[in-house]
């Protein structure tokens, strides 16, 4: 991936989970800079990247959605199937990349959707067996459900349009 293909789907991403509540208007903000700094340009991203963090809170629901849409970059409305599973997607790459830890993946995953939302059950159920897990069956318990919740993460991001099929 280039450094500006890096940068649009950090931006992307950000804006997902600003939009669902798991980002705040700063780190939009931040990664408008980087998307700058790695060559993106728009007039609606410049103004974007310039807001100080005062404004960011204020400015970014109304100043995001264009500089998205000059960028060809999307952003899902809120409250969207799609929009929650681009949240989901973009969590699992930050757990990917080391960000963040598998069990506060599926904390944050089962806490937000619960069951309900189709794309996200297997997290769930990983989060629930953590839950489940006992002092006694140690750290191995632990890196056996770890690993799971890596290869269903790797999974999600692999899939970005939600197909199951391997083959799609």
């Amino acid at each position: 991936m280039t450094p500006t293909e890096s940068a649009a789907s950090a931006l992307q991403d950000h804006a997902a989970l600003w939009r669902v509540g798991e980002g705040c208007a700063t780190d939009v903000v931040s990664a408008a800079c980087d998307a700058l700094v790695a060559g993106l340009d728009s007039p609606a991203l410049r103004i974007l990247a310039a807001c100080t963090r005062a404004e960011a809170g204020y400015d970014v629901h109304d100043l995001l959605p264009p500089a998205l849409d000059e960028l060809g970059l999307t952003l899902h409305p809120a409250g969207s199937e799609a929009g929650e599973e681009a949240a989901v997607r973009a969590l699992a790459r930050r757990m990917l990349a080391g960000e963040l830890a598998p069990w506060d993946l599926t904390h944050r995953v089962h806490y937000r959707y619960g069951h309900d939302l189709a794309l996200t059950a297997r997290l769930a159920e990983l989060d629930d067996e953590y839950g489940m897990l006992e002092a006694e069956r140690g750290d191995r318990a632990v890196d056996e459900v770890s690993a799971a919740v890596a290869a269903e993460a790797r999974r999600l991001v692999g899939h970005p349009h939600g197909a199951a099929d391997p083959r799609a």
